[in-house]
């Protein structure tokens, strides 16, 4: 069925192309220009599908690049991210050294001072400690003053091998002699406040006649030989008079930002 079909085929194929050749010339043309008319729009469809596939293809490389540099980006800027922020904490650390080591040189204290890193924080607010990472084998012993730049931290207790556990200013066990720096230099004993409130302690203890007044500040006094006199302690808040009129007790501020130390001075005896 399929060779008769090709031969008819075949047939009307020469059967036209005789027919072409006999006509004349003008008819024969005039027949050219038919077909041609015919069978060009059936070309321009192909070509312009063509085109159109093309397109399509080069429409959705490009929105597969696109997105595989839109992941690259997002990745790089993810990194330079990570690297500013390690950029600025370097900076930060190096500009705290920098403060801790010029305070050093200019300290009445500076040959006996040894920097430690802090490396856990109790988290209870009613236990105020910090461990350090100088221990026994580097000479820390229980009882010696720990500061900053800014003030008084506390001083050390339990001591490990490689670790020293240091209570600060502001918890039970660690009450400190302190003086007010006013006309008279009063003396009070500086104890643990509100434990909510890590930045205050209460400055107890004070004479009835005492002076003190918001604003002063008050430092060691150096009496009970554990902490020398000078160390900053913080600012009087507020005074109000305790046991029926008989002593004064001022709310203290720290000067030391405690709760954020991440470096602290060990003073040697």
């Amino acid at each position: 069925m399929w060779k008769r079909s090709h031969s008819v085929a075949l047939g009307l194929l020469a059967g036209i192309s005789l027919l072409l050749l006999s006509l004349p010339d003008e008819v024969a043309t005039r027949v050219k220009l038919a077909l041609s008319t015919l069978y060009l729009p059936l070309l321009g469809l192909a070509g312009a599908s063509q085109q159109a596939w093309n397109h399509a293809a080069d429409t959705l490389l490009s929105r597969r690049e696109l997105l595989r540099q839109i992941e690259q980006l997002r990745r790089e800027n993810q990194r330079l991210r990570i690297e500013a922020m390690q950029a600025a904490e370097w900076a930060r650390e190096n500009a705290r050294m920098r403060r801790h080591l010029g305070w050093q040189e200019s300290s009445p204290w500076r040959d006996r001072l040894r920097l430690a890193r802090v490396t856990l924080r109790d988290p209870t607010p009613w236990w105020r400690t910090l461990q350090v990472d100088l221990g026994s084998r580097q000479g820390v012993r229980p009882g010696l003053p720990v500061l900053i730049p800014e003030g008084l931290v506390g001083r050390t207790r339990e001591v490990g091998p490689f670790h020293a556990r240091v209570v600060v200013v502001g918890d039970p066990d660690c009450k400190v002699s302190a003086r007010v720096l006013n006309e008279t230099g009063d003396v009070g004993i500086v104890q643990p406040a509100d434990p909510i409130q890590r930045d205050l302690v209460l400055l107890s203890y004070l004479p009835r006649a005492a002076r003190v007044l918001p604003g002063h500040t008050v430092v060691t006094s150096g009496l009970g030989g554990l902490f020398p006199a000078g160390i900053p302690v913080g600012t009087v808040v507020d005074v109000r008079p305790v046991e029926n009129g008989l002593y004064q007790e001022a709310r203290v501020r720290l000067a030391a930002p405690i709760h954020a130390v991440q470096e602290v001075w060990i003073l040697w005896p």
